[in-house]
């Protein structure tokens, strides 16, 4: 394991993000968006994808998917960021502002996995 701290400190927020999910469903039932199916099986499934690609950015040979998965991951969550954006019942009460900035983060965690590849 020759890769630099943040790689592992990147895993780790995947990880707690994905235990989140079923720590704290509701809070993500409530951001998801009116038109997606089975709001509680998606949010335990991202959940899981979170937790399993947070893992594999720790070993060496599941580095290279587990980049991809993230960033691929990410994409799909810009949907739920873009749906927020639509009223204040969608945006849960976060201010747009908050919302707004949550966008170009998104990117930037995306070239931040990209980094690692």
């Amino acid at each position: 394991m020759n890769e630099v701290w943040h790689l592992y400190a990147m895993a780790a927020m995947y990880c707690v993000g994905g235990i989140l999910h079923f720590v704290k469903p509701k809070a993500y039932m409530r951001i998801m968006p009116n038109y997606l199916p089975n709001h509680r099986e998606l949010v335990y499934a991202s959940g899981v994808a979170e937790i399993v690609l947070g893992i594999g950015l720790c070993i060496p040979q599941l580095k290279n998917v587990a980049i991809i998965g993230i960033i691929l991951m990410l994409a799909i969550f810009l949907l739920v960021h873009f749906y927020m954006l639509k009223g204040e019942k969608e945006g849960a009460g976060v201010s747009k502002w908050i919302l707004l900035l949550r966008i170009p983060l998104q990117f930037g965690l995306m070239y931040w996995a990209y980094w690692y590849w």
